[in-house]
């Protein structure tokens, strides 16, 4: 068996482009995941189109962190994980430190970790 290599999992390479914002996993959530309500439900869309619309007015850095978290976020129809909570966080921080245009984000973040229990 020297020599054999075994690989499990998500394997993705890239090589260029632009505009490249995540791997989207068509998934179905595990057998014993909960229900999304429709008020979390709504509320992480509401989340995701505020967060596009911010990326844009941030700095490369800054819609870069955006692009990597709404692919943990999102999609709206599953309970974000706790890498989805790191996102969260991440793009929390981002719209933080833009003022007042970010505002509306932030807020977006908080409802969806309110409706989560985690506030």
């Amino acid at each position: 068996m020297s020599g054999d290599s075994y690989y499990f999992g998500d394997n993705v390479n890239m090589h260029g482009g632009q505009g490249n914002t995540g791997m989207i996993k068509n998934q179905a959530p595990a057998a014993d995941a909960a229900p999304v309500s429709p008020a979390l439900q709504s509320a992480v869309e509401e989340l995701l189109r505020l967060a596009q619309e911010l990326r844009d007015r941030v700095p490369p850095a800054g819609a870069q962190v955006i692009d990597d978290s709404l692919a943990d976020i999102g999609p709206a129809e599953n309970a974000p994980s706790q890498d989805g909570h790191r996102a969260l966080m991440a793009v929390a921080g981002i719209a933080a430190t833009v003022g007042a245009v970010g505002q509306p984000v932030l807020d977006a973040v908080n409802k969806v970790l309110e409706l989560l229990g985690a506030r």
